[in-house]
């Protein structure tokens, strides 16, 4: 087995617990959840798994440097220290994305700019040449991060966001982020258990998400490449030992996944990324209005979606929301349904009182994933037969 080191994997606001979960199954030792990241411990082979597998994590950090830090001489000094030909080579390119919450350092481009300066001229006084910037497709992607006067640097083993699975060539209006959907998917609690609708599917990310979780399926199975397929120490066959590994706990799903929506565009567009996804077989959508729609057997299911809001849309807020709660009433018994919100008023106009409330962020919007239970029969009725 090959030595454990510390990572961080990078989440948003509400999921770090999830993908703390996540971790803990997969096999990560030492979890430990923070504010929009979880840190662990683990070998390169959990590198590898860790950002196959992960469904709730933007990255996967690898940190190799902390130090304080109290100017911006300081902060090149100190980068310029790291043995950066460990790590690339002179001919390589790089990126560097820098965050920085501290009242000493406020502008995180000119920190970046500065980071990548010390790692150039390390470069160029120690081999006469210097390693090129490329922001799309780099070698090594840095990642520099400043709380107050901590800096932490840490190598992207990810390179593009893990959001990015791979299966979306087109997207609606508004499309959910990727991460985001499965997270609501996982705190929902569904696994496959019964069938589950999105009656608002837009570009099919729920969908997706969701067939993957029911399947088991790693979601960035898809994508074009990670970070760490760059790096010199890039073990090519234990990266597909863990694929293989991955793809044999692949399962089958029994139940239905569904999707509604009205416009003949999101229709198409949500098709097309779930055949790209490969999960034709798992998801059936079509135009079909959820105000008129009712359940379609008397099985236990999962409502789970992301309704349109006066920001994405031109409708009549309260009306659509109060047409949220009867449909869900009227026609959809015995089902548990989760709904991300971004307009807090208009969840008063819903009419149902939520069991559970969650608060996320989806993009910078503050939203609710709420939840209705609505029983078959009445909540009395069926408190008597529990």
């Amino acid at each position: 087995m090959g030595k454990n080191f510390n990572m961080v994997a990078k989440t948003l606001f509400g999921l770090e617990e999830v993908l703390a979960e996540e971790l803990r199954k997969l096999g990560a030792s030492g979890v430990t959840p923070g504010r929009r990241s979880v840190s662990f411990m683990g070998d390169l082979g959990f590198m590898y798994k860790a950002n196959l597998c992960c469904r709730t994590a933007i990255k996967i950090l690898k940190p190799i440097s902390s130090f304080p830090v109290f100017s911006e001489d300081d902060l090149y000094t100190k980068v310029k220290r790291i043995p950066w030909e460990d790590f690339m080579s002179a001919d390589g390119t790089l990126a560097v994305d820098a965050t920085v919450h501290s009242q000493q350092f406020t502008h995180s481009k000119f920190i970046a700019l500065k980071t990548k300066d010390a790692i150039v001229d390390r470069f160029r006084e120690r081999e006469s040449r210097r390693p090129n910037i490329d922001l799309v497709h780099p070698n090594l992607r840095i990642n520099l991060h400043i709380d107050r006067n901590r800096c932490t640097v840490s190598l992207d083993s990810s390179g593009g966001s893990l959001h990015k699975r791979g299966y979306k060539t087109a997207i609606t209006l508004a499309p959910l982020n990727e991460v985001l959907a499965a997270g609501i998917v996982l705190l929902s609690g569904w696994r496959g258990q019964c069938d589950l609708l999105d009656p608002m599917c837009g570009s099919g990310t729920i969908l997706t998400e969701a067939a993957m979780i029911a399947c088991n399926i790693p979601p960035n199975l898809n994508r074009d490449e990670f970070g760490f397929e760059h790096w010199p120490d890039y073990d090519e066959d234990l990266f597909a030992t863990i694929e293989q590994a991955a793809l044999n706990k692949i399962r089958d799903f029994q139940y239905r996944i569904q999707g509604f929506d009205l416009d003949d565009k999101a229709l198409s567009v949500a098709r097309s990324n779930v055949k790209n996804a490969n999960l034709g077989e798992f998801i059936s959508i079509q135009r079909q209005d959820f105000f008129s729609s009712e359940k379609s057997s008397e099985s236990p299911s999962f409502i789970i979606f992301n309704p349109p809001y006066d920001e994405r849309l031109t409708i009549d807020v309260e009306d659509f929301y109060t047409k949220i709660g009867d449909t869900l009433k009227r026609g959809y018994p015995g089902t548990q349904a989760w709904m991300l919100c971004g307009n807090l008023e208009a969840l008063k106009s819903v009419g149902l009182r939520p069991s559970k409330k969650i608060k996320l962020f989806n993009g910078k919007l503050e939203s609710r994933l709420v939840r209705y239970e609505m029983y078959s029969g009445s909540k009395k009725a069926k408190k008597q037969q529990a």
